[in-house]
């Protein structure tokens, strides 16, 4: 018995799923195509609303305290212009090809070799997202009396469920969480100010402390953002092209965190804290105790704020894992958030803070190495990447050592720039000697000139 020939059916586009529509489709395995792109604003909005946050305004009160106004001021906005070279550069990268970072980590470190930096900074804002689902719970209950317990499981069922709804979620809770942290700012200094504090006094603050030099406080501004800005193409590959992306994360570095960072260091200026040495600019209790509707605008904060981070690091882990994996980012935003949320409540996530800053230092190689091979290729041609780059990892290590012993022996100099020269340096050096090296069946073109 014979069947009737049927035509084939028609190609599916680019980055069509037969589970997801188009809105819906977060292009985990491949670049997103032209027709998905989003407007310059929706993307800037994934990125400023980032780093407006309160863990900025304590690292930002921190760095005040030690160094005072202007000389705290002055190494927060270096931080943030180092971040913005940094992470624009990689952003310019994920808004020409649409690629999201463990495909960028791919064309650089090789098929296989990209998994241990795609799949440890995948690992590591898995981290930072279980820090702020438990630094809501305490934060609830140091201000408000809540469990922490109970304020920690609400916001990371919050938090995770606002993943799951992808990149317009991301865009969604910035554009809210910007313009809610600038008036409670205000608000926050006008409760905090001192009836003998004058404004000569403020911009005259010299600090207090001694423990933190000017290289420390810069290297805590880029560590603040090393693991998500060196991930920065999960949210710019969404951009126009390379030049919209590169607009979008000047939204962020060095506006929006610098402006969150400063916040920060006036709270600490006017003196407006209780313990500035730990709690840096943290203003929340400056909020409570007022009235119901502002105690009630300061609880939306919270969950605002800190859902605003925490939905970000978990969007980066979820699309991380799923570009090396089978597994669609939703299915894994659940899978991961389980996991942070566990580890919140059972108050492991307050160990994290020290390590996952220590990592800090030794994630920004990665983003040279990528920096400097995009570099690379543009000057001589393109190349195939096979299944490891041996350069592209051994760089990644040389700039890993040399940023973790300035962490340790140099604490006057910026680790997290040393370690990004360091890995650019030694991979162009690599890749030159490995261009001119002869291959099988080729002679060596300086022979043959």
């Amino acid at each position: 018995m014979t069947t009737a020939h049927r035509p084939a059916a028609p190609a599916k586009p680019e980055g069509s799923n037969p589970h997801h529509s188009s809105h819906a489709e977060e292009y985990e395995h491949e670049p997103v195509p032209a027709s998905a792109r989003r407007s310059l604003m929706s993307v800037a909005a994934t990125w400023f609303g980032f780093p407006m946050n309160l863990g900025s305004a304590v690292f930002g009160g921190v760095i005040v305290y030690n160094l005072g106004l202007a000389k705290g001021s002055l190494a927060i906005l270096v931080g943030n212009l180092v971040l913005f070279c940094y992470v624009g550069a990689l952003s310019h990268h994920a808004g020409s090809t649409g690629k999201n970072f463990a495909l960028l980590t791919a064309d650089t470190f090789g098929s296989r070799g990209r998994n241990l930096p795609a799949g440890l900074l995948a690992t590591v804002v898995i981290g930072w997202f279980s820090f702020q689902v438990g630094l809501t719970g305490t934060t609830l209950s140091g201000s408000l009396g809540w469990s922490a317990l109970g304020g920690a499981a609400v916001g990371g069922v919050l938090y995770t469920l606002l993943t799951m709804a992808g990149i317009r979620a991301l865009s969604l809770i910035g554009m809210i969480a910007t313009p809610l942290f600038l008036v409670l700012t205000v608000v926050a200094l006008a409760y905090g100010l001192d009836a003998h504090t004058t404004l000569g006094d403020t911009i005259g603050y010299q600090g207090a402390g001694t423990a933190l030099g000017f290289g420390g406080a810069v290297a805590i501004i880029i560590a603040g953002f090393a693991d998500s800005g060196t991930m920065t193409a999960d949210f710019t590959r969404w951009s126009k092209d390379g030049r919209s992306a590169v607009l979008a994360t000047l939204t962020a570095f060095p506006f929006a965190n610098f402006l969150a960072n400063g916040a920060g260091g006036l709270i600490v200026a006017v003196g407006a804290t209780a313990n500035p040495a730990k709690d840096g600019g943290g203003f929340l209790n400056l909020l409570t105790g007022h009235s119901t509707l502002l105690t009630g605008i300061a609880i939306i904060f919270v969950f605002v704020n800190l859902g605003s981070v925490a939905s970000h690091c978990l969007y980066n882990g979820a699309v991380g894992w799923s570009a090396l994996t089978p597994l669609r980012m939703r299915s894994l935003t659940v899978i991961l958030g389980t996991v942070g949320v566990a580890f919140a409540l059972s108050g492991v996530w307050g160990y994290f803070l020290n390590w996952l800053n220590l990592l800090g230092v030794f994630v920004p190689p990665i983003g040279a190495v990528l920096i400097t091979d995009r570099l690379l290729k543009a000057r001589t041609g393109d190349r195939p990447a096979g299944a490891f780059r041996v350069t592209a990892l051994a760089s990644w290590a040389a700039g890993a050592a040399a940023a973790g012993l300035a962490h340790y022996t140099l604490p006057e100099l910026v680790d997290p720039v040393i370690g990004m020269i360091t890995a650019a340096v030694v991979y162009a050096a690599a890749e030159t000697v490995m261009r001119r090296r002869p291959t099988a069946g080729r002679p060596d073109p300086a022979l043959s000139a």
